[in-house]
């Protein structure tokens, strides 16, 4: 049985480094032969060296297979992939994850444990040090979303998921490897380029695999850790998450929209007053994020609208 290990990098080569050791340091499963395949997309950094580095050493390394994919955007570093796997599962690891010690036994274990389920996701925890904000585990009425570190906790029990319930990214996602040709591309216009703060690429993907028939499990002990960039805890980088992220989701879920629902105006003249009487700083940054989510939600609109005129001609 053959796990594919799959990451798309962006001009990422020292967080690239990490994610790798990570991975060779987690225990190998038995049974099972791991391999680890990167996709450069459009890197101008020191990432193409370092791959070539890393394959001249391989003692003791998991083997790795890297290809270049010039055309900039994330979507088209995964689509190359699919070309390029076959494997009877392929797991999905971010380029600035590393992964638990048991991560790769935990991904095998539960191919094997859970036979009737085609895709599955784990947890993803930021990698905090202590020395973040306490804000940033603000859990009251003033907590910020969506998160400047991505996260992802269903709790410690395994169980069946649906949209209803959660959708994955695909920062920990992994499948068995027929769905990857099954469900197809990843759409291009969703995906983020570079390292804008767009993309809903990876959440279109699994949607669609569900309603094809996939059967999703969520299983707790599969764990990658985010790193934690202090940049993401700015305020501008906050304000720029919640706009582009939600214009991405707006655009996958109202794809043919006719116009702008008026209630988003009355919504924006709305948290534009609450964040300009705001009292406190919890309350001010929680109100400009929700100011900033909502111009991200015209912007969707607009982009759906225009998906939907494009398709038509």
């Amino acid at each position: 049985m053959l796990l594919t290990i799959l990451i798309c990098t962006h001009d990422r080569a020292e967080l690239l480094g990490k994610t790798l050791a990570s991975l060779n340091g987690a225990t190998k499963p038995a049974g099972w032969k791991v391999e680890v395949l990167v996709i450069a997309n459009a890197c101008s950094d020191a990432t193409h060296a370092f791959l070539d580095d890393y394959q001249r050493v391989p003692s003791g390394r998991l083997p790795l297979r890297w290809y270049e994919e010039p055309t900039p955007g994330k979507s088209h570093a995964l689509n190359q992939a699919i070309t390029r796997i076959v494997a009877d599962l392929v797991a999905f690891v971010d380029d600035d994850h590393r992964v638990d010690a048991t991560y790769l036994i935990a991904v095998c274990q539960a191919a094997d444990e859970y036979p009737d389920a085609d895709l599955f996701c784990g947890r993803i925890l930021p990698d905090w040090d202590g020395s973040e904000p306490a804000w940033v585990h603000e859990a009251g009425p003033y907590r910020v979303y969506p998160l400047p570190v991505p996260r992802f906790n269903l709790g410690d029990e395994s169980r069946a998921i649906t949209p209803d319930i959660a959708i994955p990214g695909g920062g920990n996602l992994f499948l068995r490897g027929p769905w990857l040709e099954r469900v197809g591309a990843f759409s291009v216009e969703l995906g983020p380029v570079g390292h804008n703060l767009g993309g809903a690429e990876d959440t279109d993907w699994v949607l669609r695999a569900l309603a094809l028939g996939a059967k999703l499990r969520y299983v707790p002990g599969v764990v990658q850790h985010h790193y934690v960039d202090r940049e993401r805890l700015k305020l501008r980088y906050l304000l720029g998450k919640a706009y582009e992220r939600t214009a991405s989701s707006v655009r996958m879920q109202h794809f043919g929209a006719r116009g702008i629902p008026l209630y988003l105006y009355r919504k924006l003249f709305g948290y534009f007053i609450s964040a300009l009487t705001a009292w406190s700083t919890p309350r001010r940054r929680f109100f400009l994020v929700r100011l900033a989510a909502s111009l991200g939600e015209v912007r969707g609109y607009r982009l759906a609208h225009r998906d939907r005129t494009r398709r038509a001609t």
